[in-house]
Protein backbone atom coordinates (compact mmCIF):
# COMPACT_ATOMS: atom_id res chain seq x y z
CA UNK A 1 0.00 0.00 0.00
CA UNK A 2 1.44 3.38 -1.03
CA UNK A 3 1.64 6.28 1.38
CA UNK A 4 -1.15 8.85 0.84
CA UNK A 5 -0.14 12.27 -0.45
CA UNK A 6 -0.20 15.28 1.91
CA UNK A 7 -3.21 17.56 1.59
CA UNK A 8 -1.17 20.33 -0.08
CA UNK A 9 0.03 17.92 -2.81
CA UNK A 10 -3.39 16.53 -3.65
CA UNK A 11 -4.61 17.57 -7.10
CA UNK A 12 -8.05 19.11 -6.99
CA UNK A 13 -10.14 18.17 -10.04
CA UNK A 14 -11.54 21.50 -11.23
CA UNK A 15 -13.90 19.60 -13.53
CA UNK A 16 -16.20 19.04 -10.59
CA UNK A 17 -16.33 22.74 -9.67
CA UNK A 18 -18.75 23.85 -12.40
CA UNK A 19 -21.46 26.45 -11.90
CA UNK A 20 -25.00 25.19 -11.22
CA UNK A 21 -26.60 28.67 -11.38
CA UNK A 22 -28.40 27.88 -14.69
CA UNK A 23 -29.08 24.24 -13.80
CA UNK A 24 -32.57 23.71 -12.40
CA UNK A 25 -31.75 20.11 -11.45
CA UNK A 26 -29.32 21.18 -8.75
CA UNK A 27 -27.37 18.89 -6.42
CA UNK A 28 -29.44 16.09 -4.93
CA UNK A 29 -29.11 15.29 -1.24
CA UNK A 30 -31.24 13.49 1.35
CA UNK A 31 -30.50 13.89 5.07
CA UNK A 32 -32.01 12.67 8.33
CA UNK A 33 -33.66 16.08 8.77
CA UNK A 34 -35.43 15.59 5.41
CA UNK A 35 -36.90 12.29 6.64
CA UNK A 36 -37.98 13.86 9.98
CA UNK A 37 -39.59 16.75 8.07
CA UNK A 38 -41.42 14.32 5.75
CA UNK A 39 -43.30 12.88 8.75
CA UNK A 40 -44.24 16.34 9.98
CA UNK A 41 -45.47 17.32 6.49
CA UNK A 42 -47.55 14.12 6.14
CA UNK A 43 -49.34 14.64 9.46
CA UNK A 44 -50.01 18.37 8.83
CA UNK A 45 -51.18 18.07 5.20
CA UNK A 46 -52.37 14.47 4.60
CA UNK A 47 -53.55 12.93 7.89
CA UNK A 48 -54.61 16.33 9.31
CA UNK A 49 -55.54 15.09 12.82
CA UNK A 50 -58.34 17.07 14.49
CA UNK A 51 -60.82 16.68 17.39
CA UNK A 52 -64.23 18.05 18.32
CA UNK A 53 -64.08 20.34 21.35
CA UNK A 54 -67.12 22.37 22.51
CA UNK A 55 -68.71 22.05 19.09
CA UNK A 56 -65.61 23.27 17.24
CA UNK A 57 -63.17 21.34 15.05
CA UNK A 58 -59.71 21.88 16.61
CA UNK A 59 -56.54 20.94 14.68
CA UNK A 60 -54.18 18.76 16.71
CA UNK A 61 -50.58 20.11 16.64
CA UNK A 62 -47.65 17.75 16.04
CA UNK A 63 -44.18 18.44 17.48
CA UNK A 64 -40.76 16.85 17.14
CA UNK A 65 -39.45 16.21 20.67
CA UNK A 66 -35.99 17.48 21.48
CA UNK A 67 -33.94 15.42 24.00
CA UNK A 68 -34.90 17.82 26.83
CA UNK A 69 -38.59 17.78 25.90
CA UNK A 70 -38.65 13.97 25.56
CA UNK A 71 -37.02 13.53 28.98
CA UNK A 72 -39.62 15.85 30.53
CA UNK A 73 -42.37 13.76 28.92
CA UNK A 74 -40.89 10.53 30.27
CA UNK A 75 -40.63 11.98 33.80
CA UNK A 76 -44.00 13.74 34.00
CA UNK A 77 -46.10 11.69 31.60
CA UNK A 78 -47.40 14.82 29.83
CA UNK A 79 -46.22 18.03 28.11
CA UNK A 80 -46.55 21.56 29.47
CA UNK A 81 -46.32 24.94 27.70
CA UNK A 82 -44.37 28.01 28.84
CA UNK A 83 -47.19 28.93 31.28
CA UNK A 84 -46.93 25.49 32.93
CA UNK A 85 -50.29 24.43 31.48
CA UNK A 86 -50.76 20.87 30.20
CA UNK A 87 -50.98 20.81 26.38
CA UNK A 88 -53.87 18.75 25.04
CA UNK A 89 -54.60 17.57 22.41
CA UNK A 90 -51.10 17.14 20.99
CA UNK A 91 -48.95 14.61 19.08
CA UNK A 92 -45.22 14.29 19.88
CA UNK A 93 -42.74 12.09 18.03
CA UNK A 94 -39.03 11.33 18.23
CA UNK A 95 -36.55 9.30 16.16
CA UNK A 96 -35.33 6.48 18.39
CA UNK A 97 -33.08 4.41 16.08
CA UNK A 98 -31.98 3.76 12.52
CA UNK A 99 -29.98 1.02 10.78
CA UNK A 100 -28.87 0.13 7.26
CA UNK A 101 -31.40 -1.76 5.17
CA UNK A 102 -29.85 -5.11 4.27
CA UNK A 103 -32.72 -5.84 1.87
CA UNK A 104 -31.20 -3.34 -0.61
CA UNK A 105 -27.48 -4.21 -0.65
CA UNK A 106 -24.94 -2.12 -2.53
CA UNK A 107 -21.21 -1.56 -2.64
CA UNK A 108 -19.94 1.90 -3.57
CA UNK A 109 -16.33 0.59 -3.30
CA UNK A 110 -15.27 4.01 -1.98
CA UNK A 111 -17.78 6.16 -0.12
CA UNK A 112 -15.87 9.38 -0.86
CA UNK A 113 -15.50 8.46 -4.53
CA UNK A 114 -18.71 6.56 -5.38
CA UNK A 115 -18.64 4.29 -8.43
CA UNK A 116 -22.36 3.42 -8.58
CA UNK A 117 -24.78 5.81 -10.22
CA UNK A 118 -28.09 5.97 -12.03
CA UNK A 119 -28.23 7.77 -15.43
CA UNK A 120 -31.30 9.53 -16.81
CA UNK A 121 -31.93 11.82 -19.78
CA UNK A 122 -33.49 15.22 -19.32
CA UNK A 123 -36.33 15.63 -21.80
CA UNK A 124 -36.00 19.37 -22.37
CA UNK A 125 -33.48 21.99 -21.35
CA UNK A 126 -31.95 25.20 -22.58
CA UNK A 127 -29.18 23.26 -24.36
CA UNK A 128 -31.26 20.60 -26.16
CA UNK A 129 -34.09 22.71 -27.61
CA UNK A 130 -34.75 21.81 -31.27
CA UNK A 131 -36.80 24.08 -33.55
CA UNK A 132 -37.31 24.86 -37.26
CA UNK A 133 -34.31 27.19 -37.34
CA UNK A 134 -32.08 24.44 -35.98
CA UNK A 135 -33.35 22.11 -38.71
CA UNK A 136 -32.62 24.64 -41.46
CA UNK A 137 -29.03 25.22 -40.35
CA UNK A 138 -28.40 21.52 -39.74
CA UNK A 139 -28.03 21.87 -35.95
CA UNK A 140 -28.11 18.46 -34.27
CA UNK A 141 -29.83 18.76 -30.87
CA UNK A 142 -27.81 18.03 -27.80
CA UNK A 143 -28.92 15.44 -25.28
CA UNK A 144 -28.46 16.18 -21.60
CA UNK A 145 -27.69 13.29 -19.21
CA UNK A 146 -27.54 13.34 -15.42
CA UNK A 147 -25.75 10.74 -13.29
CA UNK A 148 -27.01 10.43 -9.71
CA UNK A 149 -25.12 8.58 -7.00
CA UNK A 150 -26.89 5.60 -5.43
CA UNK A 151 -28.06 6.44 -1.88
CA UNK A 152 -27.72 4.36 1.28
CA UNK A 153 -31.00 2.68 2.24
CA UNK A 154 -31.81 2.76 5.95
CA UNK A 155 -34.60 1.71 8.33
CA UNK A 156 -35.67 4.37 10.85
CA UNK A 157 -37.85 3.89 13.94
CA UNK A 158 -39.95 6.66 15.52
CA UNK A 159 -41.94 6.69 18.79
CA UNK A 160 -45.19 8.67 18.90
CA UNK A 161 -47.30 9.83 21.87
CA UNK A 162 -50.86 11.21 21.53
CA UNK A 163 -52.67 13.07 24.35
CA UNK A 164 -56.36 13.99 24.32
CA UNK A 165 -58.96 14.81 26.95
CA UNK A 166 -61.50 12.19 25.91
CA UNK A 167 -61.40 8.66 24.50
CA UNK A 168 -63.71 9.70 21.63
CA UNK A 169 -61.15 12.28 20.51
CA UNK A 170 -58.34 9.70 20.73
CA UNK A 171 -60.28 7.19 18.62
CA UNK A 172 -60.58 9.59 15.65
CA UNK A 173 -56.85 10.31 15.62
CA UNK A 174 -55.85 6.65 15.93
CA UNK A 175 -58.24 5.67 13.12
CA UNK A 176 -56.60 8.15 10.72
CA UNK A 177 -53.09 6.94 11.63
CA UNK A 178 -54.01 3.27 11.13
CA UNK A 179 -55.61 4.11 7.78
CA UNK A 180 -52.24 5.59 6.62
CA UNK A 181 -50.32 2.41 7.48
CA UNK A 182 -48.22 1.22 4.55
CA UNK A 183 -48.49 4.54 2.66
CA UNK A 184 -45.55 6.63 1.48
CA UNK A 185 -45.22 9.46 3.99
CA UNK A 186 -43.81 12.81 2.84
CA UNK A 187 -44.33 15.67 0.40
CA UNK A 188 -45.48 14.30 -3.01
CA UNK A 189 -43.43 17.01 -4.75
CA UNK A 190 -40.23 16.14 -2.84
CA UNK A 191 -39.45 12.99 -0.83
CA UNK A 192 -41.70 10.13 0.33
CA UNK A 193 -40.85 7.07 2.40
CA UNK A 194 -42.65 3.77 2.96
CA UNK A 195 -44.19 3.56 6.44
CA UNK A 196 -45.25 0.77 8.78
CA UNK A 197 -47.30 1.52 11.92
CA UNK A 198 -46.72 -0.82 14.88
CA UNK A 199 -49.15 -1.71 17.71
CA UNK A 200 -50.89 0.92 19.85
CA UNK A 201 -50.81 1.13 23.65
CA UNK A 202 -53.62 3.06 25.41
CA UNK A 203 -53.60 4.52 28.92
CA UNK A 204 -55.92 6.86 30.84
CA UNK A 205 -54.44 9.08 33.54
CA UNK A 206 -56.85 10.68 36.03
CA UNK A 207 -55.87 13.03 38.87
CA UNK A 208 -57.67 15.53 41.08
CA UNK A 209 -57.37 18.33 38.54
CA UNK A 210 -56.56 16.68 35.16
CA UNK A 211 -57.87 13.83 33.02
CA UNK A 212 -55.67 12.68 30.12
CA UNK A 213 -56.04 9.91 27.53
CA UNK A 214 -52.68 8.76 26.22
CA UNK A 215 -51.72 6.44 23.32
CA UNK A 216 -48.22 5.27 22.41
CA UNK A 217 -47.28 3.75 19.05
CA UNK A 218 -44.18 3.39 16.87
CA UNK A 219 -43.59 3.83 13.14
CA UNK A 220 -40.91 2.27 10.94
CA UNK A 221 -39.81 4.12 7.78
CA UNK A 222 -37.71 2.72 4.96
CA UNK A 223 -35.69 5.68 3.77
CA UNK A 224 -32.44 6.50 2.06
CA UNK A 225 -29.55 8.91 2.71
CA UNK A 226 -27.50 10.84 0.17
CA UNK A 227 -24.94 13.18 1.78
CA UNK A 228 -24.09 16.45 0.05
CA UNK A 229 -20.60 16.54 -1.52
CA UNK A 230 -17.35 14.95 -0.34
CA UNK A 231 -13.65 15.71 0.11
CA UNK A 232 -13.15 16.53 -3.62
CA UNK A 233 -16.10 18.99 -3.68
CA UNK A 234 -17.76 16.48 -6.00
CA UNK A 235 -21.50 16.82 -6.40
CA UNK A 236 -23.88 13.88 -5.98
CA UNK A 237 -25.06 14.59 -9.53
CA UNK A 238 -23.02 15.04 -12.70
CA UNK A 239 -24.19 16.39 -16.04
CA UNK A 240 -23.00 15.37 -19.54
CA UNK A 241 -23.87 16.99 -22.89
CA UNK A 242 -23.48 15.34 -26.27
CA UNK A 243 -21.41 17.32 -28.83
CA UNK A 244 -23.13 20.10 -30.73
CA UNK A 245 -21.94 21.36 -34.10
CA UNK A 246 -23.33 23.37 -37.02
CA UNK A 247 -22.37 22.13 -40.52
CA UNK A 248 -22.59 24.17 -43.74
CA UNK A 249 -22.87 22.47 -47.15
CA UNK A 250 -23.07 18.91 -45.80
CA UNK A 251 -25.42 16.77 -43.76
CA UNK A 252 -24.40 14.69 -40.78
CA UNK A 253 -26.52 11.89 -39.38
CA UNK A 254 -25.27 10.50 -36.07
CA UNK A 255 -27.27 8.09 -33.94
CA UNK A 256 -26.91 8.82 -30.21
CA UNK A 257 -27.89 5.86 -28.07
CA UNK A 258 -30.35 6.33 -25.20
CA UNK A 259 -28.70 6.27 -21.78
CA UNK A 260 -31.87 6.26 -19.66
CA UNK A 261 -31.84 3.68 -16.88
CA UNK A 262 -28.22 2.60 -17.35
CA UNK A 263 -25.98 2.25 -14.35
CA UNK A 264 -22.21 2.25 -14.28
CA UNK A 265 -19.17 4.13 -12.95
CA UNK A 266 -18.23 7.81 -12.92
CA UNK A 267 -15.48 8.45 -15.50
CA UNK A 268 -13.31 11.48 -16.08
CA UNK A 269 -14.16 11.43 -19.84
CA UNK A 270 -17.43 11.12 -21.80
CA UNK A 271 -18.93 7.72 -22.52
CA UNK A 272 -17.70 5.80 -25.56
CA UNK A 273 -20.90 6.51 -27.48
CA UNK A 274 -20.56 10.24 -26.87
CA UNK A 275 -16.89 10.07 -27.96
CA UNK A 276 -17.93 8.29 -31.15
CA UNK A 277 -20.53 10.96 -31.92
CA UNK A 278 -17.95 13.66 -31.31
CA UNK A 279 -15.48 12.09 -33.76
CA UNK A 280 -18.20 11.70 -36.39
CA UNK A 281 -18.91 15.41 -36.23
CA UNK A 282 -15.24 16.39 -36.58
CA UNK A 283 -15.24 17.11 -40.33
CA UNK A 284 -12.27 18.49 -42.21
CA UNK A 285 -11.98 22.25 -42.65
CA UNK A 286 -13.93 23.70 -45.59
CA UNK A 287 -13.54 26.79 -47.72
CA UNK A 288 -16.22 29.31 -48.70
CA UNK A 289 -16.38 31.09 -52.08
CA UNK A 290 -18.12 34.48 -51.74
CA UNK A 291 -20.30 35.63 -54.64
CA UNK A 292 -19.78 39.24 -53.57
CA UNK A 293 -16.15 39.62 -52.41
CA UNK A 294 -15.07 41.82 -49.50
CA UNK A 295 -13.07 44.91 -50.51
CA UNK A 296 -11.14 47.32 -48.20
CA UNK A 297 -10.57 50.85 -49.57
CA UNK A 298 -8.27 53.40 -47.91
CA UNK A 299 -9.89 56.63 -46.80
CA UNK A 300 -8.43 60.06 -45.95
CA UNK A 301 -5.34 59.69 -43.78
CA UNK A 302 -5.55 55.85 -43.79
CA UNK A 303 -3.19 53.49 -45.62
CA UNK A 304 -4.10 49.84 -46.47
CA UNK A 305 -1.38 47.43 -47.59
CA UNK A 306 -3.60 45.77 -50.24
CA UNK A 307 -5.86 48.67 -51.18
CA UNK A 308 -9.02 47.79 -53.17
CA UNK A 309 -7.96 44.13 -53.44
CA UNK A 310 -11.10 41.86 -53.27
CA UNK A 311 -11.27 38.92 -50.86
CA UNK A 312 -13.55 36.04 -51.98
CA UNK A 313 -12.37 33.32 -49.58
CA UNK A 314 -10.47 31.21 -52.14
CA UNK A 315 -7.09 32.24 -50.75
CA UNK A 316 -5.74 34.00 -47.65
CA UNK A 317 -5.37 37.79 -47.75
CA UNK A 318 -3.57 39.84 -45.10
CA UNK A 319 -4.45 43.53 -44.75
CA UNK A 320 -2.40 46.06 -42.76
CA UNK A 321 -4.22 49.31 -41.87
CA UNK A 322 -2.14 52.33 -40.74
CA UNK A 323 -2.31 56.14 -40.42
CA UNK A 324 0.28 58.86 -40.90
CA UNK A 325 1.59 59.07 -37.32
CA UNK A 326 1.97 57.09 -34.12
CA UNK A 327 -1.07 57.49 -31.84
CA UNK A 328 0.08 55.29 -28.95
CA UNK A 329 -0.72 56.61 -25.39
CA UNK A 330 2.86 57.82 -24.91
CA UNK A 331 3.29 59.36 -28.38
CA UNK A 332 3.21 63.05 -29.41
CA UNK A 333 0.27 63.55 -31.78
CA UNK A 334 -0.10 66.64 -34.02
CA UNK A 335 -3.46 67.84 -35.39
CA UNK A 336 -4.23 70.96 -37.42
CA UNK A 337 -7.63 71.51 -35.78
CA UNK A 338 -9.68 69.49 -33.26
CA UNK A 339 -13.46 69.77 -32.72
CA UNK A 340 -14.85 68.23 -29.53
CA UNK A 341 -17.67 68.78 -27.02
CA UNK A 342 -15.16 68.98 -24.13
CA UNK A 343 -11.42 68.85 -23.42
CA UNK A 344 -10.01 67.21 -20.26
CA UNK A 345 -6.51 68.30 -19.16
CA UNK A 346 -5.51 66.65 -15.88
CA UNK A 347 -8.22 67.50 -13.34
CA UNK A 348 -9.60 70.44 -15.37
CA UNK A 349 -12.39 70.04 -17.95
CA UNK A 350 -12.94 72.69 -20.65
CA UNK A 351 -16.53 72.62 -21.93
CA UNK A 352 -18.17 74.78 -24.59
CA UNK A 353 -19.26 77.44 -22.07
CA UNK A 354 -17.54 76.58 -18.78
CA UNK A 355 -14.39 75.31 -17.06
CA UNK A 356 -14.72 72.61 -14.39
CA UNK A 357 -11.78 72.36 -11.97
CA UNK A 358 -8.93 74.66 -10.90
CA UNK A 359 -7.40 77.10 -13.37
CA UNK A 360 -4.14 78.95 -12.65
CA UNK A 361 -3.38 81.89 -14.95
CA UNK A 362 0.15 83.32 -14.79
CA UNK A 363 -0.42 86.21 -17.24
CA UNK A 364 -3.17 88.76 -17.86
CA UNK A 365 -6.82 87.97 -18.63
CA UNK A 366 -8.97 90.33 -20.74
CA UNK A 367 -12.65 89.61 -21.26
CA UNK A 368 -15.22 91.68 -23.16
CA UNK A 369 -18.24 89.78 -21.80
CA UNK A 370 -19.54 88.76 -18.39
CA UNK A 371 -17.49 86.61 -16.02
CA UNK A 372 -19.16 84.33 -13.44
CA UNK A 373 -17.22 82.53 -10.66
CA UNK A 374 -19.05 79.65 -8.98
CA UNK A 375 -16.54 79.18 -6.13
CA UNK A 376 -14.08 81.34 -4.17
CA UNK A 377 -12.06 84.15 -5.77
CA UNK A 378 -8.76 85.23 -4.16
CA UNK A 379 -7.26 88.45 -5.54
CA UNK A 380 -3.87 89.52 -4.20
CA UNK A 381 -3.79 92.85 -6.06
CA UNK A 382 -6.11 95.89 -6.33
CA UNK A 383 -9.72 95.60 -7.50
CA UNK A 384 -10.93 98.64 -9.50
CA UNK A 385 -14.62 98.79 -10.33
CA UNK A 386 -17.15 101.47 -11.28
CA UNK A 387 -19.93 99.89 -9.20
CA UNK A 388 -20.39 97.08 -6.65
CA UNK A 389 -23.70 95.22 -6.38
CA UNK A 390 -23.24 92.77 -3.48
CA UNK A 391 -25.53 90.03 -2.15
CA UNK A 392 -24.08 88.83 1.17
CA UNK A 393 -24.62 85.29 2.41
CA UNK A 394 -21.62 85.63 4.73
CA UNK A 395 -18.86 88.27 4.69
CA UNK A 396 -15.81 89.45 6.61
CA UNK A 397 -14.40 92.94 5.78
CA UNK A 398 -11.35 94.60 7.31
CA UNK A 399 -10.74 98.34 6.68
CA UNK A 400 -7.34 99.54 7.86
CA UNK A 401 -8.22 103.20 7.13
CA UNK A 402 -10.89 105.36 5.56
CA UNK A 403 -14.62 105.91 6.08
CA UNK A 404 -17.64 103.80 5.11
CA UNK A 405 -21.20 104.79 4.28
CA UNK A 406 -24.25 102.58 4.16
CA UNK A 407 -27.26 103.88 2.24
CA UNK A 408 -28.07 107.35 0.95
CA UNK A 409 -31.67 107.93 2.20
CA UNK A 410 -33.73 107.37 5.35
CA UNK A 411 -35.80 104.59 3.74
CA UNK A 412 -32.73 102.30 3.36
CA UNK A 413 -32.73 99.24 5.64
CA UNK A 414 -29.53 97.68 7.01
CA UNK A 415 -29.95 94.25 8.60
CA UNK A 416 -27.32 92.72 10.90
CA UNK A 417 -27.31 89.13 12.18
CA UNK A 418 -24.74 88.59 14.93
CA UNK A 419 -22.82 91.02 17.15
CA UNK A 420 -21.93 94.68 16.48
CA UNK A 421 -18.77 96.06 18.10
CA UNK A 422 -18.42 99.89 18.12
CA UNK A 423 -15.35 101.75 19.36
CA UNK A 424 -16.07 105.49 19.58
CA UNK A 425 -19.42 107.33 19.49
CA UNK A 426 -22.76 106.30 18.01
CA UNK A 427 -24.93 108.88 16.26
CA UNK A 428 -28.72 108.54 16.10
CA UNK A 429 -30.90 111.26 14.50
CA UNK A 430 -28.45 114.02 15.47
CA UNK A 431 -27.78 112.71 18.97
CA UNK A 432 -24.24 111.63 19.73
CA UNK A 433 -24.20 108.59 22.07
CA UNK A 434 -20.80 108.11 23.72
CA UNK A 435 -21.47 105.53 26.46
CA UNK A 436 -23.90 103.06 28.00
CA UNK A 437 -24.48 103.92 31.70
CA UNK A 438 -25.00 101.35 34.48
CA UNK A 439 -25.57 104.02 37.18
CA UNK A 440 -28.71 103.06 39.14
CA UNK A 441 -28.98 106.53 40.73
CA UNK A 442 -28.99 108.37 37.36
CA UNK A 443 -26.85 111.00 39.13
CA UNK A 444 -24.89 111.96 35.99
CA UNK A 445 -27.99 113.17 34.05
CA UNK A 446 -25.93 112.74 30.86
CA UNK A 447 -27.56 113.53 27.49
CA UNK A 448 -25.05 111.24 25.69
CA UNK A 449 -25.57 108.01 27.71
CA UNK A 450 -28.02 105.11 27.32
CA UNK A 451 -28.96 103.35 30.59
CA UNK A 452 -28.82 99.55 31.07
CA UNK A 453 -31.54 97.22 32.32
CA UNK A 454 -29.67 96.84 35.62
CA UNK A 455 -29.65 100.62 36.19
CA UNK A 456 -33.41 100.83 35.58
CA UNK A 457 -34.02 97.90 37.96
CA UNK A 458 -31.91 99.57 40.66
CA UNK A 459 -33.83 102.80 40.25
CA UNK A 460 -37.18 101.01 40.43
CA UNK A 461 -36.00 99.17 43.58
CA UNK A 462 -35.46 102.53 45.34
CA UNK A 463 -38.97 103.50 44.33
CA UNK A 464 -40.20 100.34 46.06
CA UNK A 465 -38.55 101.58 49.27
CA UNK A 466 -40.45 104.84 49.00
CA UNK A 467 -43.72 102.98 48.49
CA UNK A 468 -43.01 100.85 51.57
CA UNK A 469 -42.26 103.89 53.71
CA UNK A 470 -45.52 105.48 52.67
CA UNK A 471 -47.62 102.45 53.56
CA UNK A 472 -49.97 103.27 56.50
CA UNK A 473 -53.23 101.30 56.59
CA UNK A 474 -56.04 101.09 59.20
CA UNK A 475 -57.31 97.64 60.29
CA UNK A 476 -59.92 96.54 62.85
CA UNK A 477 -59.98 93.16 64.60
CA UNK A 478 -62.47 90.61 63.29
CA UNK A 479 -62.44 88.34 66.36
CA UNK A 480 -61.17 88.19 69.97
CA UNK A 481 -59.96 84.95 71.47
CA UNK A 482 -60.03 85.31 75.25
CA UNK A 483 -58.04 86.03 77.18
CA UNK A 484 -55.25 87.58 75.06
CA UNK A 485 -55.41 87.20 71.19
CA UNK A 486 -56.98 89.50 68.58
CA UNK A 487 -57.26 88.41 64.87
CA UNK A 488 -57.16 90.69 61.79
CA UNK A 489 -57.84 89.85 58.11
CA UNK A 490 -54.58 91.47 56.96
CA UNK A 491 -51.04 90.71 55.79
CA UNK A 492 -47.98 92.66 56.90
CA UNK A 493 -45.91 94.33 54.20
CA UNK A 494 -42.38 92.98 53.66
CA UNK A 495 -39.56 95.52 53.86
CA UNK A 496 -37.55 95.83 50.59
CA UNK A 497 -33.80 95.31 50.43
CA UNK A 498 -31.89 97.94 52.36
CA UNK A 499 -34.57 98.52 55.10
CA UNK A 500 -35.14 96.84 58.46
CA UNK A 501 -37.65 93.99 58.59
CA UNK A 502 -41.23 94.85 59.53
CA UNK A 503 -41.86 94.59 63.31
CA UNK A 504 -44.50 95.62 65.93
CA UNK A 505 -42.82 99.04 66.12
CA UNK A 506 -44.21 99.74 62.62
CA UNK A 507 -47.79 99.55 64.05
CA UNK A 508 -49.97 101.50 66.56
CA UNK A 509 -52.62 99.61 68.59
CA UNK A 510 -55.78 100.91 70.37
CA UNK A 511 -58.16 98.85 72.56
CA UNK A 512 -61.64 100.30 72.85
CA UNK A 513 -60.16 103.72 71.92
CA UNK A 514 -57.27 103.56 74.43
CA UNK A 515 -53.64 103.48 73.23
CA UNK A 516 -51.69 100.30 73.99
CA UNK A 517 -48.00 100.35 74.82
CA UNK A 518 -45.77 98.27 72.50
CA UNK A 519 -44.32 96.47 75.54
CA UNK A 520 -47.74 94.91 76.17
CA UNK A 521 -48.21 93.36 72.68
CA UNK A 522 -46.53 90.97 70.22
CA UNK A 523 -47.49 90.35 66.58
CA UNK A 524 -47.56 87.17 64.45
CA UNK A 525 -48.48 86.51 60.77
CA UNK A 526 -50.37 83.22 60.34
CA UNK A 527 -51.19 82.77 56.65
CA UNK A 528 -53.66 85.51 55.71
CA UNK A 529 -54.40 86.29 59.39
CA UNK A 530 -52.59 88.97 61.39
CA UNK A 531 -52.50 88.10 65.14
CA UNK A 532 -51.99 90.55 68.01
CA UNK A 533 -51.19 88.86 71.32
CA UNK A 534 -51.65 91.01 74.46
CA UNK A 535 -49.74 90.61 77.72
CA UNK A 536 -52.77 90.76 80.08
CA UNK A 537 -50.57 91.02 83.16
CA UNK A 538 -49.11 94.23 81.70
CA UNK A 539 -52.47 95.90 81.02
CA UNK A 540 -54.14 94.43 84.15
CA UNK A 541 -57.19 92.73 82.51
CA UNK A 542 -58.20 90.03 80.03
CA UNK A 543 -59.58 90.55 76.50
CA UNK A 544 -63.25 89.87 75.97
CA UNK A 545 -65.16 88.99 72.81
CA UNK A 546 -66.88 92.38 72.59
CA UNK A 547 -63.62 94.34 72.80
CA UNK A 548 -62.46 96.26 69.72
CA UNK A 549 -58.77 96.51 68.84
CA UNK A 550 -57.63 98.86 66.09
CA UNK A 551 -54.19 98.70 64.36
CA UNK A 552 -52.55 101.30 62.08
CA UNK A 553 -49.29 100.38 60.29
CA UNK A 554 -47.39 98.59 57.51
CA UNK A 555 -50.03 96.36 55.93
CA UNK A 556 -49.89 95.24 52.28
CA UNK A 557 -53.11 97.06 51.48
Amino acid sequence: MSKPLPRKQRILNRGYLYSRSMDDAGELSVSLVDIDSAILYYFDNIIQPSVEDNGENVKVPIMYASPERWKSIQNNGFLRDKKRQIITPVIVYKRTSFEKDDAVPQDKLDANNPNLFYSFEKKYSRENRYDNFAIQIGDIPQKEYHNVTFPDHVILTYDFIIWTSYIEQMNKIVEKVIYSDGAYWGDPAKLRFRSKVESFTDATEISDVERLVRTNFSVTLRGYLLPKGNYDHRSTTRKFLTPKKVSFGSETDVAVQNKVGRSGQFTEELDDDIKLANKALEADGFGTNLTHPLIFSAGTGVTISNNNVPFDGTSALTQTISIGQNVAPGSNVTFNQVSASSLVLGSTTFNAGSIAGNLNILGSVTTTGNMEIGQNAVINGTVTAQRFNTEFISASILFESGSTKFGDSTDDNHNFTGSVNITGSFGLNGHNITTISNDGTMSGSSAQAIVTENAVKTLLTESAQELYLRKQFFKSSVSITAPSTASFNAVTASAPSGLSATSKNDFIFFIDGQYMEHDAVTIQQSGATFLVKVDTSNIGYDLESDDEIISIGKFVS
